[in-house]
């Protein structure tokens, strides 16, 4: 108030010469006019003033530089934060000076992205998923040794009983015997017998094959192992008492394995006519005799058992049952021609020992 009423009173002081204010021609505005004129002159000086003060204030603070964001990747706040991290983060150059980035303007977004060097996110947040991705390559070797395990599991899981692995090697030595890969074939074989010593599949196909490929010797070990086992197996008694016999005084060893499966084979016709026969190589005619005349029961048109009686009695000095022996064998007519012809000689010999 006190700059604008000096004001005026300067006004009317130049008003006249000697500075009064009822100077002619100027004539004093009334109380109510001049009431008037100074409100507006003050209210325009008000406005003036508010208007400097604002520009004032604007224009002290602005900021030099508007804000920019930056990569988090290029700024020292960012660098600063992710040096405990063992995984190496890419910095690319950057041409404009680096500010500080503001945290609040940046919104999050709902997804979480998977984080590049060029993205501008908040600063914790990068830092966040800058840790996850350098935990990860350290996970990845536990989930690795983790799979085997479970495979593992998986198969302990399928409960395989030790008969169907031994039925599994079996079937694939035969298939590779198909083939025609014979050695393969006996390793796996051999193989069979090692899980299982009573597989008598598995033993005589292997037995088989050792005659085939002339190893007797080995045929003969793998049916005493056998036999040692369970000797209730004629066939396979018979199989080792043949190539017993092929040995030189090999009657005894023959005798001993035909005698000890004999309780298994009581009903055994070729079992028995076979022991008959190793027992007439030992001169043992009278025991020989008695399992012929077993085996016949069994098969009474056997030809070469009849023969076969027949030489063991006219051995034991039983021409006469003898001879009626080889009279049977003759007449069935199935014998071969060589022994058609021997039995007929024997009939002539005894008929001859008879009439002296």
């Amino acid at each position: 108030m006190s700059l604008i009423n000096k004001m005026l009173q300067d006004l009317d002081a130049r008003g006249t010469p000697d500075g009064r204010g009822d100077a002619a021609g100027i004539r004093s505005v009334p109380e109510r006019e001049r009431g008037v004129s100074r409100a507006l002159v003050f209210g325009g000086a008000a406005g003036l003033t508010a208007a400097a003060i604002a520009l004032g204030w604007v224009y002290w603070k602005r900021p030099p530089v508007p804000p920019v964001l930056v990569s988090v990747a290029t700024t020292p706040v960012a660098a600063s934060l992710l040096a405990p991290v063992s995984a190496p983060v890419p910095v690319a150059p950057v041409p404009a000076p680096v500010v500080a980035v503001p945290v609040a303007p940046v919104v999050a977004a709902k997804s979480e992205p998977v984080f590049q060097a060029e993205e501008t996110v908040a600063p914790a947040k990068a830092l966040r998923r800058i840790t996850e991705k350098a935990a990860r390559p350290a996970a990845a070797p536990m989930l690795k040794t983790a799979a085997p395990a479970a495979s593992e599991r998986i198969l302990d899981g399928k409960q395989v009983t030790p008969q169907q692995r031994v039925e599994n090697e079996y079937r694939r030595a035969l298939a590779q015997l198909q083939d025609g890969r014979v050695s393969d074939a006996m390793l796996a074989l051999q193989q069979t017998l090692q899980l299982d010593p009573r597989h008598q599949g598995a033993r005589e196909t292997l037995v088989r094959l050792l005659l085939e490929a002339q190893r007797p010797d080995e045929a003969a070990r793998q049916l005493q192992l056998s036999l040692a086992l369970d000797p209730k197996q004629p066939a396979q008694a018979m199989m080792l008492a043949r190539l017993q016999l092929d040995k030189t005084n090999g009657g005894p060893a023959a005798l001993d394995t035909l005698m000890r499966s004999l309780p298994y084979a009581t009903d055994n016709g070729e079992y028995r006519a076979f022991l008959a026969g190793v027992l007439q190589r030992e001169q043992r005619y009278g025991e020989a005799a008695e399992h012929y005349q077993l085996a016949l029961q069994t098969a009474p048109d056997n030809s070469v058992w009849w023969m076969g009686l027949g030489i063991a009695l006219q051995a034991d000095n039983h021409p006469a049952q003898a001879r009626q022996a080889f009279e049977r064998a003759k007449g069935l007519q199935t014998l071969s021609p060589p022994l058609q012809a021997f039995v007929e000689r024997k009939l002539v010999q005894l008929t001859t020992a008879s009439a002296k």
